[in-house]
């Protein structure tokens, strides 16, 4: 059974096919929010501290990490940004983090402070990635995003997407990097601009397990991108992509309706032992007046019950406010 494991300093979280979906917090990630990448500039973390607070509480099992707040000069601001991010974060929640850029100096700087054994976010079928985050994940001992695109840029078959997959996990044998220490993010289309997005992801999914044996995310919201009432999209695609295998996703925790849907996808994938989250979320729930549901109590998170990018970048979608 492939089990990809991540930690903080003292918490062990496994990302797998028998283990709660994984929901890794999207929003620290100055990407499409000004405010944030100007506070971040400026040596302000107000908002960096409120949204790790607040994912966790929320029931992210994972805090995804970017601080690419600028395109200029970035292998100079970016590793003493991230590395001071990481810090503040770590000194806050007690969470496997997942290190996101797309500057391998900011990656490497970042697996020197990081506590236990986080993930990086990502290497891609490009050689020139490939040559330089492979080596450092191997250095690191450290499990990786594989996102399945290439030099050739992002093909619409699905069938080249799945070759580029295999091509990183055959490269990531080389370093002696094993398939569960691989997460493949197949990438996930806008529905409203490819009509087959949710159907090729699903079959997507279904062979990187079957054939790969590896662990799957995505940047969920890319799903619903350009669609009006967006959350109620992502909410929908939650349980279908679960049910076709995907064990992770790089989400917005603090949505009650997505994350309702995670945890319920959780019960009846037999992930949740007991119903034991199930209960514990919503045993006191009550419906908000005028009919509309009522948020979930925030404290309750989704990896119990069991042991427990940046836009212009592939692979995760701008966090959604």
């Amino acid at each position: 059974m492939t089990r990809t494991i991540v930690a903080s300093a003292t918490k062990e979280i496994i990302i797998g096919f028998d283990q709660p979906f994984c929901v890794i917090g999207e929003r620290i990630n100055p990407t499409g929010r000004k405010k944030l990448a100007a506070e971040m500039q400026e040596g302000n973390f107000d908002t960096v501290i409120k949204d790790a607070l607040e994912q966790v509480a929320a029931g992210a099992t994972m805090l995804d990490v970017n601080a690419g707040v600028t395109s200029v000069n970035p292998n100079e601001t970016e590793p003493a940004l991230l590395v001071k991010t990481m810090e503040i974060v770590q000194g806050l929640v007690d969470v496997p983090l997942s290190i996101d850029s797309s500057v391998t100096a900011a990656i490497e700087a970042a697996l020197k402070v990081a506590k236990g054994r986080p993930l990086v976010n990502s290497v891609t079928g490009e050689e020139e990635k490939l040559e330089a985050i492979l080596p450092l994940c191997a250095k690191y001992n450290v499990p990786v995003v594989a996102i399945s695109n290439d030099e050739t840029g992002i093909s619409q078959d699905p069938d080249v997407r799945f070759a580029v997959a295999k091509k990183i996990v055959e490269r990531a044998a080389d370093y002696g990097i094993k398939p569960y220490d691989i997460v493949v993010d197949p990438l996930v289309m806008p529905i409203g601009a490819v009509g087959s997005a949710g159907l090729q992801v699903f079959a997507l999914v279904r062979r990187l397990r079957e054939e790969l044996k590896v662990n799957t995310t995505c940047g969920l919201s890319n799903i619903s991108f350009g669609l009006p009432h967006r959350h109620g999209i992502n909410a929908g695609f939650i349980p279908m992509v679960i049910g076709a295998g995907m064990t992770s996703a790089i989400m917005n925790p603090c949505r009650p309706a997505e994350m309702e849907a995670v945890r319920a996808a959780n019960v009846l994938n037999g992930t949740d032992e007991n119903c034991y989250n199930w209960i514990k979320t919503y045993r006191d729930y009550k419906p908000a007046e005028g009919g509309a549901p009522a948020p979930a109590p925030a404290a309750a998170a989704t990896g119990g019950g069991r042991r427990g990018g940046r836009a212009a970048r592939v692979g995760g979608a701008a966090p959604t406010e």
